[in-house]
């Protein structure tokens, strides 16, 4: 056939639908159109006009009445010239067919009823002989050149392929279906279709087959379809983009769930771990603010007791889990570090972060990568420093998204608040993006703070329990009122009755005061010196009913048996005098262990009453009923209006008591300074930099210096703007101004050999020396830089390794030296008891045996000798002793010091320990000091039998508890990372199923941060170098 075909274009529009209505228009559509019939195709066939009926129906489920299936091109359908053409050829070409009977056609059965598309014939209803229809079709498209149809739309295109592919795929595959069924459960079987009587069709006209095809073509989506295959374009691209819009939503939002933008698991986690089932209004205000949503800094301050810390943990977690960025919480003490990562280990494992401990020895620098994980550093207020300077260095600031400090009114604490300052300038300075949250009870010139900081404020005076405030002047209590002209309004008199010898024992009625609280409430009775702490408490005992023994009997004979045990068999005379009557005294004295054991006693209610130093107020929180202040004073010095806030902020218990009280006992001598203090403002917090001579300027310029944060006088100049000090230079900095203090420094750190100016012309630049460098990095206090120096150089001419006595000495602190002076008889009596060769260890550093004999046989020697030297071999001989036989009591018993002293001294030393391994890190002379270093850090840290010390690591576990994980089968991490914690309560004495739980997070927390510690060295061992030279 050489006929031309041309489709006819009749418009380069969308056609509108008010057009002549087609059959492809739904059939709802054609019926409201009156006056419009579809076109009269000549020669169509019974089945065509049947199978278009059928199909109409379904139409408006595959086309909407606003898409055009073809594009730009009308249908064929409605083009009667086409059609007509179509007509002539298929009437040319019929005296060329061959008839066919009744049984070569394929029998085709009408069913009635609507027709249903939603299930597939079967292969078998479809699978006929080639019919002479398909015949004709297939010789009359062979007709038709590739030319003809160069401007044909896909869809019609797909018709020409349609007749063979179908037929042959039907016949190939029997599996397959070919066509919709129509009704599957009306279907007809083959028996019955050979009972019916189809009598012969007329052979179907091309234009019916064509107008057939493209109906069927219609209501089967093709895959060929242009606009189909446009629409999947524009809808692929359209999800392309709103995935990549969720993702850049998904970083930019902090929104994670409905609990404060965290998911609900967080509040069920803190219900049941914390049993916190709903928070404050002031917590929901505070973490709602603005300040909170827009990332800017932030100071709250309320009362004691009122929830602060529960708004900084939700903030970390916010970080943690929502930025997926690491979070640093610097807490005052070691013991509430430890408190606290026992605490979050739970919510670590649950969450997926890791909890990191920084305290004492303790902390990696910098600390590991978390491989995907993110990080919560809690470190004290020295390994903080240390930390964000290791991250400076490696360039891993930015990492961190949060900083939290506690107890901020510590930045006006001496040397300790020197060093919060100078870690905060760093962060504020380096990283712009961190977040620095600042929360404390007691906060005086806030003012300076947030000017510091660059922070905002929010203040609340809640607390969850009404507190009243009273003091006692003889036997008569009044109530603290500020509004009052004498501050105090009398309240009642005492109601208890004193015999003569017991108001001489106890004048100031602590009995009386005591025992109207105790023992169905706890009551803590602060006392300005450790030995009154230990005194009182005695007295106490000796005027209390024997009805106070009844009360818990077995728990604290339990109590005191795990005491004997943490002494090895020894037990505090006083302590085993008072536990009895559920007393006990609190404070530094007492042994880490001790401690511990005595503040879970009290929180669990074993313990109804402590006597205790002010430390106890700033550390962990132990609330009561009544707080009891035995003095104004704090050893010889008037209390302070924070210390006092904290202090009395310890009453109350929430969830417990309806309200808490505090009782100060006063003299009259003192009624005009306690007034001033109960109605005086906050004292202000000044800048510590300057403290002790500005040795806070020179480490903090050193420091910046050697971490490359400044390398000019102009830079540093620009540093030093950014602190507290800045903000405080005329209330400080009265002799000079900040800017010559900075010169000074400088110049001072040129002297000792710390800085240099770089060699270079037209230069300038500022470095620091090898020594300066080991001295920040260390850690080590500006004072001592050059003496350790001397003696680690001097100690390795002639270093002793055959006992620990040499390197003891060398990494014993120098701060404790003067807290100590020595028993000369006991010095003797330990130093004849050294072998020839630790003898002469002592000679070398210039104590020899002849001047310690005459100073214990009392006579006067004329020879000169350093006695910071003679002191100081005197503690390293403590320590030996120490970690020989690891028995504090024998070893306190031995020198003659207190256990809470030796405790001390071993505690400094291991730290000191970990400062001068960093040290000698970085200086080459002293490469042998790294590996002798690391193993004495470690037995000092723990200073235990060699085999507890796995167990020692984990947060919480003593030696006594070591011991009994030891005995009970636990003999390593791994077991206790692996332990059911409800065996380990049956299998373990006296361990309570929540220490349990912490116990085994905690192992599992510090096994996967050692496993990953691992990990990073093998990645650097395994990584390509930079530099490797290729051809």
């Amino acid at each position: 056939m050489s006929a031309e075909i041309k489709v006819k274009r009749l418009s380069s529009r969308k056609r509108s639908r008010d057009r002549r209505i087609s059959n492809l228009t739904p059939a709802r559509k054609r019926t409201s159109a009156s006056g419009r019939q579809c076109p009269d195709n000549t020669g169509q066939i019974e089945l065509s006009r049947a199978m278009d009926q059928s199909m109409d129906a379904k139409f408006s489920e595959y086309c909407s009445d606003t898409e055009d299936l073809f594009g730009d091109y009308d249908s064929i359908v409605s083009d009667s010239s086409f059609l007509a053409k179509i007509n002539r050829v298929g009437q040319n070409m019929r005296p060329h067919d061959i008839d066919h009977t009744t049984s070569s056609r394929c029998p085709v059965v009408l069913l009635a009823g609507n027709p249903d598309f939603t299930s597939l014939k079967s292969s078998t209803d479809n699978c006929p002989k080639q019919s002479c229809d398909d015949s004709m079709t297939e010789s009359f498209l062979e007709g038709f050149t590739d030319d003809a149809f160069l401007d044909m739309p896909s869809s019609q295109l797909a018709f020409l392929q349609a007749p063979q592919t179908e037929d042959r795929n039907c016949c190939a595959d029997e599996d397959k279906t070919s066509m919709p069924m129509r009704h599957p459960e009306k279907s007809v079987s083959t028996e019955d279709r050979n009972e019916r009587h189809i009598a012969p069709k007329a052979r179907k006209s091309v234009s019916g087959h064509l107008k057939r095809a493209m109906m069927a073509n219609a209501a089967t989506p093709s895959s060929v379809s242009r606009t189909a295959v446009q629409k999947e374009a524009v809808v692929t691209e359209e999800i392309s983009v709103a995935m990549q819009a969720m993702e850049s939503v998904s970083m930019a939002t902090t929104d994670r769930g409905p609990f404060f933008g965290l998911p609900t698991k967080v509040k069920e986690l803190i219900c049941n771990l914390k049993g916190i089932k709903d928070l404050y209004e002031w917590q929901k205000t505070c973490l709602n603010l603005d300040s909170v949503q827009q990332r800017r800094n932030l100071i709250y301050s309320l009362p004691t007791s009122g929830g602060k810390t529960l708004v900084a943990e939700i903030l970390i977690l916010k970080e943690l889990l929502c930025r997926k960025r690491d979070a640093l919480f610097i807490l005052p003490y070691v013991s509430l570090v430890q408190e606290k990562v026992r605490g979050l280990a739970s919510f670590g494992l649950e969450l997926d972060f890791m909890v990191e401990e920084y305290a004492g020895s303790k902390g990696r620098f910098p600390p590991v990568k978390g491989r995907g994980k993110r990080s919560l550093y809690i470190a004290t207020i020295e390994k903080a420093h240390g930390l964000v300077n290791s991250l400076i260095e490696a360039n891993r600031l930015d990492n961190v998204g949060l900083v939290v400090v506690d107890e901020l009114h510590m930045l006006g604490d001496g040397s300790r608040g020197a060093i919060i300052e100078m870690t905060l300038a760093k962060v504020l300075y380096i990283s712009k993006s961190t977040q620095i949250i600042g929360m404390s009870a007691t906060l005086g010139n806030v003012q300076d703070l947030q000017k510091f900081l660059k922070a905002d404020n929010y203040t609340n005076d809640f607390r969850p329990v009404e507190l009243k405030e009273y003091v006692k002047l003889k036997d008569s209590i009044y109530e603290v009122d500020p509004k009052e002209e004498e501050c105090f309004r009398f309240s009642r008199l005492l109601n208890f009755k004193y015999s003569s010898a017991m108001q001489k024992i106890d004048q100031d009625h602590i009995v009386a005061l005591v025992t109207e609280v105790i023992p169905s409430h706890s009551c803590l009775v602060f006392c300005p010196t450790k030995k009154n702490c230990e005194n009182v408490a005695g007295m106490i005992c000796k005027y209390l009913k024997e009805d106070f023994i009844q009360h818990k009997q077995a728990e604290k004979a339990v109590l005191l048996e795990e005491l004997r045990s943490s002494g090895n068999g020894s037990l505090c005379p006083v302590l085993k005098k008072t536990v009895p009557y559920g007393l006990a005294y609190h404070h530094s004295g007492l042994t880490s262990e001790e401690r511990k054991l005595v503040e879970e006693a009290y929180s669990a209610g074993v313990l109804c009453l402590l006597t205790c130093t002010s430390t106890l107020a700033a550390g962990i929180n132990l609330p009561a009923r009544r707080v009891i202040l035995r003095s104004p004073y704090v050893a010889a010095d008037f209390l302070k209006r924070s210390q006092y806030k904290q202090m009395v902020g310890r009453a109350g218990r929430a969830g417990i008591d309806t309200h808490g009280e505090s009782i100060l006992i006063l003299q009259d001598k003192d009624k005009v300074l306690v007034k001033k203090l109960v109605s005086a403002p906050v004292e202000i917090c000044i800048s510590n930099l300057m403290h002790s001579d500005g040795k806070g300027v020179l480490s903090l310029i050193l420091s910046v210096i050697g971490l490359n944060i400044t390398n000019s006088l102009e830079q540093i100049r620009d540093f030093m703007s950014g602190t507290l000090l800045s903000v405080q230079e005329k209330q400080v900095c009265l002799e000079r101004s900040l800017w010559e203090v900075t010169q000074e420094c400088v110049e001072l750190l040129k002297e000792k050999g710390l800085v240099t100016v770089s060699t270079e012309p037209q230069d300038g630049t500022l470095q620091v020396t090898k020594l300066g460098r080991a001295t920040y990095k260390g850690s080590v206090d500006l004072t001592y830089c050059d003496l350790l120096y001397r003696d680690l150089s001097k100690g390795l001419e002639s270093l002793m390794l055959n006992s620990f006595l040499h390197l003891i000495y060398l990494v014993t602190p120098y701060d404790m030296v003067s807290q100590c002076k020595p028993d000369w008889m006991v010095y003797f009596r330990q130093f004849t008891m050294l072998s020839a060769v630790e003898q002469k260890m002592c000679a070398a550093v210039g104590v020899s045996e002849s001047f310690v004999a005459r100073k214990a046989a009392g006579q006067n020697v004329k020879k000169n000798v350093d006695q910071v030297v003679v002191s100081r071999l005197y503690l390293a001989l403590v320590l030996l002793s120490l970690l020989k036989e690891t028995d504090l009591w024998s070893v306190a018993d031995r020198f003659q010091l207190s256990r809470g002293f030796i405790q001390t001294l071993l505690s400094s030393s291991s730290v000191f320990c970990s400062c001068v391994l960093h040290f000698t890190e970085e200086l080459e002379e002293f490469w042998p000091f790294k590996a002798l270093l690391t193993e004495l850090t470690r037995r000092l840290t723990y200073c235990v039998q060699a085999e507890l010390i796995p167990l020692m690591e984990v947060a919480g576990v003593m030696e006594r508890r070591a011991k009994l994980l030891y005995n009970a089968g636990y003999k390593t991490l791994a077991h206790l990372a692996n332990a059911d914690p409800n065996v380990l309560t049956k299998t373990v004495e006296n361990l309570f199923k929540k220490q349990a739980n912490q116990i085994v997070a905690s192992a599992k927390m510090l096994l996967n941060e050692k496993a990953d510690a691992l990990q990073e060295e093998m990645d650097d061992l395994l990584m390509m170098p930079l530099d490797l030279l290729s051809l």
